[in-house]
């Protein structure tokens, strides 16, 4: 599904990930992390797709909401084990949206 965000500006965290083939307990803990940024401020939308290559792309209304989800204490704990257990390789980038355009 594509995500209802407002006008920008607004900014994108753009997670790319390559799974190990164990990948127990990950498509949970990624349920999981969805919900509980949903909950939390500034949280705008998220989209997500993986065939392979995964990319997941958050939406926020600041830097400081970003930086106040990655230190999240239940993202924190996903963030070790995906180091630790899920990823093979993985990428963060944060960027400023300027501009929006599409259609329904």
């Amino acid at each position: 599904m594509i995500a209802k965000t407002p006008s920008p500006p607004y900014y994108a965290v753009i997670f790319t990930s390559i799974l190990h083939k164990q990948q127990e307990g990950y498509e949970e803990m990624a349920t999981k992390m969805i919900e509980i940024a949903a909950q939390q401020e500034g949280f705008l939308g998220v989209e997500s797709a993986r065939d392979g290559l995964g990319i997941t792309v958050s939406y926020w209304k600041s830097l400081s909401d970003i930086q106040k989800w990655k230190n999240h204490s239940a993202h924190l704990l996903a963030q070790k084990r995906g180091k630790e257990e899920w990823y093979r390789a993985y990428k963060v980038r944060i960027a400023s949206v300027e501009r929006e355009y599409g259609q329904k």
